[in-house]
């Protein structure tokens, strides 16, 4: 249910969907769009970090006609199925040879093939690919298909996770740097790729690092960025240290004062702004179908503005 309308666009309406981040866009068929269309889209979505398009009715070529209006793409297919990770299922699909900058997020087996990744398992809270040099601007996600409960997406806000942190929490961190670990998907999963490092210390394992504040390119405004909890690790710090404030950061940042849910409907479209959004899932019934496909916008390097 949108709370509030805002600022009058041209081409489209926007309704706020919550004080912490979210609106909801309404702009008639994504299949038509244009640059004109497209540049007040990225300017919602710029202010509201996260945000729906509902009704849409999009094939592969559509989802990326419409994707590369916002930049380059970031490939990442085809995304892990944990049944297949486990020996459940023989054969990992969900890569499209004509379009491959889609990337399937699916729970569903045919035919012995997982169709997508991350299962119906809970997705723990992260940014994508933030164990990338260059992490992706955006994420585009579409509902194909939903389970009649359950698979809802949280998304938290890291300009106020910063701006509320006490003062002397942001002193202490204002200049440190985080390794952001690639060993464990945001399904908690080792990637099977990488399976023979399994057993390497935070320290050592592989992942980018990153500045723990950083400033966002376009906006200007600087925010936390955590990435994902797992074999996270600030960087020249004993490692028991860096659990304490990495710990103290992510039970800050994702309590519910700032944080949003977005309860899926077939033909829903959202984007959120991975530079300053961490995400997360709930499970499902394993039983109910749940089909997305995915295309992420390429960025670029993190960097504090001193």
């Amino acid at each position: 249910m949108t709370t509030q309308s805002l600022k009058k666009f041209k081409f489209i309406e926007v309704s706020k969907l919550s004080s912490v981040c979210g609106a909801e866009i309404v702009c008639g068929d994504l299949r038509k769009i244009d640059d004109l269309i497209a540049a007040e889209i990225r300017e919602a979505w710029l202010e509201h970090l996260v945000v729906v398009i509902r009704n849409q009715r999009l094939n592969k070529e559509d989802l990326v006609t419409i994707g590369g209006y916002f930049g380059n793409f970031q490939y990442s297919n085809p995304l892990s199925s944990p049944l297949v990770t486990s020996g459940k299922v023989p054969s990992q699909g969900g890569k499209f040879t004509d379009f491959p900058e889609i990337t399937v997020v699916s729970n569903i087996v045919e035919k012995n093939v997982a169709l997508g990744g991350l299962g119906d398992g809970d997705v723990v809270w992260h940014t994508d690919m933030s164990s990338f040099d260059e992490p992706p601007n955006q994420t585009i996600l579409y509902a194909i298909e939903v389970p009649s409960a359950g698979g809802d997406t949280y998304f938290c806000n890291m300009y106020e996770a910063l701006n509320t942190l006490p003062k002397d929490t942001y002193k202490r961190i204002k200049n440190l740097n985080l390794k952001h670990d690639l060993l464990i998907d945001a399904a908690g999963h080792l990637r099977p790729e990488l399976a023979h490092l399994a057993n390497l210390e935070p320290e050592e394992s592989p992942g980018a690092i990153h500045p723990l504040i950083r400033t966002h390119p376009e906006t200007k405004k600087d925010c936390l960025y955590l990435g994902r909890r797992s074999n996270a690790y600030l960087t020249g710090m004993p490692r028991g240290q860096s659990d304490e404030i990495l710990q103290a950061l992510w039970d800050h940042s994702t309590n519910q004062n700032l944080s949003w849910c977005h309860e899926w409907k077939q033909g829903d479209l959202i984007m959120w702004d991975n530079r300053c959004v961490m995400h997360r899932r709930d499970s499902f019934d394993p039983e109910e179908r749940r089909l997305m496909h995915r295309v992420v916008i390429k960025g670029s390097q993190p960097y504090l503005q001193t």
